[in-house]
This record gives C-alpha cells, sequence and structure tokens, in this order.
C-alpha cells in the first residue's frame, strides 16, 4: 500500500512515529512534511496529501495537526476525498468499513501516541465493506461531480 502523509508544526512526532510504523508494515510512504516546531499553516500539508490520493499516487492518506479539525476540513475540499476525523478504535473501523475513508485525520494534542498508531494501523488494515454502503458513498461521489459541474 502507498500512504501519503503529511503534519503541521503540532503533528510532527506523532507523524514520525506512524512513518516508521507504516515501514515496518512494509508500506510505501511519502512523507509531506512538516519538519519544523514554529507554527506554520495546514492547508500547506493537507492539500498536497489530499492530491496525492486523489489522483492515485497514494492509495491512502493521513493527516496530524493539534486537533485534526482544520486538516481533515481541508482535504475534505479536494474532489474524490473522504477525510475522517478518527479519535478512537470504533470510529477508525467503521469509517473503512462503511464510508470508505482514504484520508484520515487525527489530533496530537487529542490523543496520545499509543492510541494514535492503535487507530492508524485499524485504518490501514480494515478494508472496505462494500454493499449496502455502496450506494450511499455512490451519493456523495455523484453529488461531487454534480455540484463540480455547476461552478
Amino acid at each position: 500500500m502507498r500512504v501519503a502523509i503529511g503534519s503541521d508544526h503540532a503533528g510532527v512526532e506523532l507523524r514520525q512515529e506512524i512513518i516508521e510504523m507504516m515501514k515496518g508494515m512494509g508500506m510505501e510512504v511519502f512523507d509531506a512534511g512538516c519538519e519544523c516546531s514554529t507554527s506554520v499553516d495546514y492547508p500547506d500539508y493537507a492539500i498536497p496529501v489530499a492530491e496525492m490520493v486523489a489522483s492515485n499516487e497514494a492509495d491512502r492518506g493521513i493527516l496530524i495537526c493539534g486537533t485534526g479539525i482544520g486538516m481533515s476540513i481541508t482535504a475534505n475540499k479536494v474532489k474524490g476525498i473522504r477525510c475522517a476525523l478518527v479519535h478512537d478504535l470504533f470510529s477508525a473501523k467503521a469509517t473503512r468499513l462503511h464510508n470508505d475513508s482514504n484520508v484520515l485525520a487525527m489530533g496530537e494534542r487529542v490523543i496520545g501516541p499509543g492510541l494514535a498508531m492503535e487507530i492508524a494501523k485499524v485504518w490501514l488494515t480494515t478494508e472496505y465493506e462494500g454493499g449496502r454502503h455502496g450506494k450511499r458513498v455512490g451519493k456523495i461521489s455523484d453529488y461531487e461531480e454534480r455540484s463540480s459541474e455547476r461552478v
């Protein structure tokens, strides 16, 4: 699996830990940064990761900031992205099973590294269930297509 990952200044440490875990799982990792501890703008990292997933350069993406909120809002502006903000294991699994989320957002200031690593692992290893959920996910894609035609 090819995974793009990025963080702002508030997610650097957790991003580095998750990168090591993914490499240990045999995944190809595209690191979009950042490497600084001074304040940066989260869209500068969320957009490249989301675009890599949307263009199929990466199979999935992971975004980390202080809360995960800004990253998830930004990523969901990119056509084809279904970014889920997750801070528990149940949601990590459910968003893959039911929503076919392709980007995961987490907040380093909200959850500890142990739980974040578990969330990332569950999210990365859970496959989309399809079935009745396909119709629902399809409605999202259909709306996205229709709304982009109006612009």
